[in-house]
């Protein structure tokens, strides 16, 4: 063996001793027992045996006692009832064995989570570092986050995309599958963007720098994943809500044998196969494991405590535009009145639009460049979240948003103007106070939205609706045609937050993609973005980003929730029942303390490979 492989060899021992120290002390300490008991030194063993189950049991202990002082109670408790009167009742195998099977378990959990995280772990290792920067007829390869907006970078095939960005020259086929959970390669032309953290897998190809690498979308994603990986949840702790009864019981056995017998070993018997390891390992396994599930889809859950929620929605609410549909809508029509003409109407909107990232404002934009319309310069532009924007543009006074914003700014709205009869989703734009035309836009339904909402239905799903800042009559429009029956139009973020929060099947999520959706995404029991295309904002409000730009995805999110804690529920019962059949067994006092700490081992294993279920796909079509 060389001396790399002897360092490498001591360098994991170095690692495994530093994660699961008192699983190894315990080891380490059986193995000393054993050689004592080997040269004669029967005492000695019995002794250290003894003072190391003890000391080891006091991290436990404080435990214990935080949980105490955090309101908490839970089934710790039996652990460390069984170590100490196995000490003194001079049962010092069992009581090492008990602290081993503990340490153990908790060791074993660890790898489950190291493995369950896996997907997690590749993606953070995948990111984009270097990238090439074409400087006329030169390549300079320059650090990831050294490159600047609106540079030109040359991609190779087989090359992560560092950035995200814009092609100009060239076509490739792109493997998005890190990034949004879809399997087949995406192919990509002049004109279209490519996101960081993808892989050109078929060409050369030159691209525009659109954001910064901290900006793209790779490092987004990593700063979720980061997030999710680093949150505790309420719920790792899932089995103490069974806590008290099964203590209960565990005493109420034990205690029962002891009085009957006369007998403390018999009490040490039956508490010995109650100790909680499969009620404590259960519910993180299973957690862990069904968020790593999840991130193989591209849908990334930032902390436990969302999927739990998720599993127990009985209410999703959905936003309308970019939502249920393609949130790409086109300029359908351009009504001008009082004096104004169409031209007019579109390069005062675009004007000011030009700066938003709101979705109707890429429509009005676009239609001015289709159109060769010359934009103006804007000073003193001010955006109202929910209502619209106001500037000056030369000497004019130009307000653009919602009719109700009109209202609120006191513009002038011709006697025979009827808000009413625009049946689509419209922008309002007024000059000087008076009301200048009207934008009407057209937005098609995604095609998966029927067959998710179908999908909702057969997972339990007892509610849906759809909120939308739109007008009646376009909000109706794509209710009826999806078989949504309820829905509210004209609606604020104050007045979307107002409704989550009275809604009469509780829990409820949201499902939204823009940035005025991301007070309700926050407000909301879980809040799920369209992250892939959606703002950073909503990302960053929502428990839930989905990468992929696909609605059916909030169902298998929702699905992968229910199937998880469905596991770990199950994962708890077994542990559950097992620990009380052996309860019942050892009852009998015809099996020693040490044998039931032994067999104790056998049904973590149980419960454990049972929870892992929860990292395995099942058949779900949506």
């Amino acid at each position: 063996m060389s001396f790399i492989s002897i360092q490498a060899f001591f360098s994991s021992l170095q690692s495994f001793a530093k994660h699961y120290w008192q699983f190894t002390i315990a080891v380490l300490t059986l193995l000393t027992v054993l050689l004592l008991q080997w040269t004669d030194f029967a005492g000695a063993a019995r002794w250290t045996m003894g003072a190391i189950s003890l000391v080891l049991t006091l991290p436990l202990l404080y435990r214990m006692w935080q949980d105490i002082l955090s309101g908490r109670y839970g089934i710790d408790i039996l652990a460390a009832t069984a170590i100490i009167s196995a000490v003194l009742l001079g049962e010092e195998w069992a009581a090492i064995i008990v602290v081993i099977m503990l340490a153990g378990g908790e060791a074993l959990e660890d790898y489950a989570g190291r493995r369950a995280q896996s997907e997690l772990r590749a993606l953070l290792a995948r990111a984009p570092i270097m990238a090439r920067v074409v400087h006329g007829d030169s390549i300079i390869e320059t650090k990831v986050q050294d490159v600047k907006v609106g540079d030109i970078l040359e991609i190779r095939s087989g090359d992560i995309v560092p950035v995200d960005a814009k092609i100009t020259e060239g076509s490739a086929s792109v493997d998005e599958s890190s990034l949004t959970g879809e399997s087949l390669p995406q192919f990509k032309k002049i004109g279209d963007i490519v996101l960081s953290g993808s892989i050109v897998i078929d060409s050369l190809i030159r691209v525009q720098v659109l954001h910064v690498a901290a900006d793209s979308q790779y490092q987004q994603i990593i700063k979720l994943v980061q997030q999710a990986s680093e949150t505790q949840s309420p719920f790792v702790r899932m089995a103490d809500r069974y806590s008290i009864p099964f203590t209960v019981i565990a005493y109420a056995i034990a205690l029962s044998v002891w009085l009957i017998s006369g007998d403390p070993i018999r009490f040490l018997e039956v508490i010995v196969v109650a100790t909680p390891c499969p009620l404590l390992l259960a519910a993180p396994i299973a957690l862990i494991s069904g968020m790593s599930r999840a991130s193989r889809y591209g849908i990334i859950v930032k902390t436990g405590a969302a999927l739990e929620k998720l599993a127990a929605i009985q209410t999703v609410a959905f936003d309308k535009t970019g939502t249920l549909t393609h949130g790409t809508p086109t300029v359908d029509q351009i009504s001008a009145m009082q004096g104004f003409d169409a031209a007019e109407v579109l390069q005062y909107a675009a004007t000011i639009e030009k700066g938003s990232n709101h979705i109707l404002a890429d429509a009005i934009v676009n239609e001015a460049k289709r159109r060769k319309v010359e934009l103006l310069n804007a000073v003193g532009i001010k955006e109202t979240t929910g209502h619209g924007m106001a500037a000056k543009v030369g000497k004019a006074h130009i307000i653009v948003g919602h009719y109700n914003f009109m209202e609120i700014s006191k513009v002038a709205i011709p006697k025979n103007f009827d808000p009413e009869t625009i049946q689509q989703t419209a922008t309002y734009v007024a000059v000087n106070h008076k009301l200048a035309g009207v934008i009407s836009f057209t937005d098609k339904l995604r095609s998966e939205s029927k067959v998710t909402l179908n999908a909702l239905g057969r997972l339990g799903i007892k509610h849906v609706l759809m909120l939308s800042g739109d007008n009646e009559a376009a909000a109706k429009s794509i209710a009826d045609q999806l078989g949504i029956d309820e829905f509210k139009a004209h609606l604020l973020p104050e007045d979307k937050l107002r409704i989550i929060k009275t809604l009469p099947n509780q829990p409820v999520a949201f499902v939204g993609d823009g940035v005025n959706d991301a007070p309700v995404l926050t407000a909301a029991d879980v809040g799920i973005a369209l992250g892939a295309k959606g703002s950073t904002a909503a990302s960053e409000s929502a428990d839930l980003v989905i990468m992929n730009d696909d609605l059916s995805y909030v169902a298998k999110a929702i699905n992968i929730a229910k199937e998880t804690f469905a596991i770990a529920r199950h994962s708890i019962f077994i542990g559950i029942g097992l620990s009380v059949g052996l309860m019942l067994i050892y009852a009998t006092g015809k099996f020693s303390p040490v044998s039931g700490a032994l067999i104790q081992e056998v049904v973590d294993v149980v419960v454990i490979f049972n929870a892992l279920r929860a990292h395995t796909d099942k058949k779900f079509i949506v």
